[in-house]
């Protein structure tokens, strides 16, 4: 038996909180009394205290099996700071040399290590299997346990073979953990792991401090982005792009304009992107330009804002990378900037793939359209997405409830979509369905004689936008469920069958108009940040924290927390004794950094600096003109262009942009070298024809005009040396 008290006063000491956050404490229990346990806990919610602690108090050395060798420094720099002794907590993987290797295993069968943080991919190598069936384990951690579904935002194969392992090594209490789980992922969890008798652990996914908005993307939106920035001066942010030479591109955008930003993609070199994330981490850079892949090797909790330039491919990466924001409870701004063009983007990146996994990913991408395209709370739908119900109506913190529209009574579509669910045997997903509702003949209508039913037409008129709104709206009032393991086909509930019964009033709010919306500016949300600290103390704090930070090579936020810091700007503790009583603080860390702290506050008296904003500039990034060039001289060269694209990382298509750009502005190129090995001098001769006499220079209507003869590459290359030869 778990003695209650006794825990709490562990947790003051090493941790320096005088009481668990939500569910933690029964978490705890649970694995020290030996049960398989599984959490599902929102960022920012404490997952990690959750094993930490029962692995210092319990005998031996809990594994922690983790997909990241950034974020595994990240907690080892943090467990060692908690405690007096560095050998507290060790990672096993590949970026330690033969001694230090030798040195982590020496700590563990000395009994000296409670943690070991190691990849899926280090627990799996033989070597390894045999060494730690002579650790005394305590238990075994699976962080990030989504990565194990296929349905998960972050799949890992390898993930997959942690429970043959386990049994390998030996059995032990498994504790497995995610910040995201549907109700599919988290079956599939527990099923992988072998915990399906776990005990279930789910915390609300709501996140009162963060705002959610969604905004149409236009071109001014490195503008639009400078701008929100510049507001919030000084504030730590990710920027999240679908691609790698987005994120180069944006993040020298953002430095030109006085923003002190740096980029993070797989394609860096390991050493030069490891080093923009410590960057990042130490305060020495506000924001980092990631790639959608970059995430979960951020252990930061003081990030202010996490903007996405490009809508994510599912709502589950999504409410992980902007559950980055706000994680210490304070301010946190979700900008999502959206066009259906990136939805375009990301089902051809799909193309190739498995058709099962085709079919997921597009799933998960009607998913995420949904959440962008609707006018309702943002918040009631992200809970629903993770099945938990949300039931206040505005939520005050999100774009849609700030700006509430009109509602529209749609009691009739409601009842019409139910029956032609029912009409078509509950078999078909949301695009169908409206297809027969409105009465249009597409393909798949035809293919099933759907054509031909009763229900067929019955809400000829009514837009597609409202039946959409209808039928996701329906979904979230528990009317119409989406059946996720046959990919979203749509199925009455109880309550819908009831539903058509007794009709009731059904109030609705249309979807958002993307392709005509005219805002221009992102809105300032509330912050629930406290206003009773002193501001000119916290900031000389935060100074201090990150003059000590370097000084020992560590981030700043290990030192103390931003919350721990508004404490101490608030009660201006001034010994040891009186900084052990602000949270956050706890004797490992009040004896190795209190004294500074106590001996700046202890001085600070009458000191009043007056900040001044900077006045904002926004700058246009001088063109891209290396590029240019760069793609000229290969030009020049007679450099292939598939090759061309590759080594610039363009797709063909990108690269005929860039050179349609540079002949338009005037530059003449000779790309005769490619064009005759895909053409005859008669064929470029007939599409010259059609251009010289053609008024208007609309590439579609070429297309469709020479349709059969050449593909749309070739067209475009002719008309390149149109432009070129007769223009410039």
């Amino acid at each position: 038996m778990v003695d209650r008290q006794k825990l709490l006063s562990e947790l003051r000491r090493f941790f320096g909180f005088d009481s668990f956050k939500g569910n933690q404490e029964e978490i705890v229990v649970s694995l020290l009394e030996g049960h398989d346990t599984f959490v599902l806990m929102p960022t920012g919610g404490g997952k990690s205290l959750c094993y930490q602690l029962p692995a210092l108090l319990m005998e031996g050395t809990a594994i922690v099996i983790s997909p990241l060798i950034a974020l595994m420094k990240n907690q080892v720099d943090a467990m060692r700071n908690f405690s007096e002794e560095d050998n507290v907590a060790h990672f096993l993987n590949s970026s330690l040399n033969r001694t230090q290797i030798d040195q982590v295993k020496a700590d563990l069968m000395a009994g000296k290590t409670k943690l070991l943080y190691v990849a899926p991919e280090t627990l799996t190598k033989e070597m390894n299997v045999e060494f730690l069936k002579s650790v005394n384990i305590s238990f075994y951690a699976v962080d990030e346990a989504h990565c194990i579904s296929e349905w998960g935002h972050d799949f890992r194969p390898e993930y997959r073979r942690i429970r043959p392992i386990i049994d390998k090594i030996g059995q032990r209490p498994v504790i497995a953990l995610t910040a995201t789980a549907t109700p599919k992922v988290q079956h599939d969890i527990q099923t992988n792991l072998g915990m399906t008798d776990a005990a279930v652990f789910k915390s609300s996914f709501n996140r009162e401090n963060l705002y959610y908005e969604v905004r149409q993307k236009k071109d001014s939106v490195d503008k639009d982005i400078i701008r929100f920035i510049k507001n919030n001066e000084g504030k730590s942010g990710i920027i999240y792009c679908l691609s790698r030479k987005k994120v180069e591109e944006l993040a020298e955008v953002l430095r030109v304009n006085d923003i002190r930003a740096l980029p993070y993609h797989a394609g860096m070199d390991s050493a030069t992107r490891s080093a923009n994330q410590d960057a990042f981490l130490m305060e020495e850079a506000d924001v980092i330009v990631a790639t959608i892949a970059f995430g979960m090797g951020i252990d930061k909790p003081d990030v202010r804002f996490v903007i996405h330039y490009d809508i994510p491919k599912s709502l589950e990466g999504y409410y992980q990378e902007s559950g980055r924001a706000g994680r210490d409870g304070g301010e946190g701004q979700c900008i999502t900037f959206y066009t259906h063009k990136d939805l375009q983007k990301m089902e051809k990146f799909m193309q190739g793939k498995p058709v099962s996994e085709q079919e997921i990913g597009k799933q998960l991408l009607i998913e995420t359209a949904s959440y962008a395209e609707s006018s309702i709370c943002r918040r009631k739908t992200l809970l629903n997405y993770f099945g938990e119900k949300y039931d206040s109506d505005n939520c005050g913190n999100c774009d849609n409830c700030l700006h509430p529209k009109r509602e529209i009574e749609a009691g009739d579509e409601l009842c019409n979509a139910i029956e032609t669910i029912l009409a078509v045997h509950e078999r078909f997903k949301i695009d169908h369905i409206i297809d027969v509702m409105i009465g249009r003949t597409s393909g798949s209508v035809r293919s099933y004689n759907h054509d031909q039913i009763e229900i067929f037409g019955c809400s000829k008129g009514v837009s597609t936008r409202l039946l959409n709104a209808v039928i996701r709206q329906g979904v979230i009032a528990g009317y119409i469920e989406r059946d996720i393991e046959n990919y979203g086909t749509l199925k009455v509930t109880a309550k819908g069958h009831d539903f058509l019964e007794n009709q009731q009033p059904f109030m609705v709010v249309e979807d958002v108009d993307y392709s005509d919306s005219d805002s221009d500016e992102i809105d300032v949300p509330r912050t629930g940040m406290s206003g009773a600290l002193d501001p000119i103390l916290c900031s000389i704090l935060k100074d201090l924290r990150v003059e000590i930070a370097r000084k020992n090579n560590l981030p700043p936020y290990v030192i103390f927390q931003d919350p721990s810091l508004e404490a101490m700007a608030t009660t201006y503790p001034i010994t040891i004794d009186e900084l052990l009583r602000i949270p956050g603080v706890g004797i490992g860390k009040a004896k190795r950094y209190g004294k500074e702290f106590v001996e700046l506050i202890k001085i600070y008296v009458d000191e009043n600096e007056i900040e001044r904003p900077e006045d904002m500039r926004v700058k246009i990034l001088a063109n891209k003109s290396r590029n240019k060039v760069a793609i000229i001289e290969g030009i020049d060269r007679k450099i292939p262009l598939d090759a061309l694209a590759q080594s610039k990382g363009l797709t063909f298509s990108e690269l005929l942009d860039e050179i349609e750009t540079i002949v338009g502005s005037g530059t003449r190129i000779n790309i005769d070298y490619e064009i005759y090995d895909r053409l005859d001098e008669d064929d470029v001769e007939e599409i010259f024809e059609y251009y010289r006499e053609s008024d208007a220079d609309d590439l579609d209507e070429a297309c469709a005009y020479f349709a059969g003869d050449y593909n749309d590459d070739e067209i475009r290359l002719a008309r390149i040396k149109f432009i070129s030869e007769m223009g410039n």
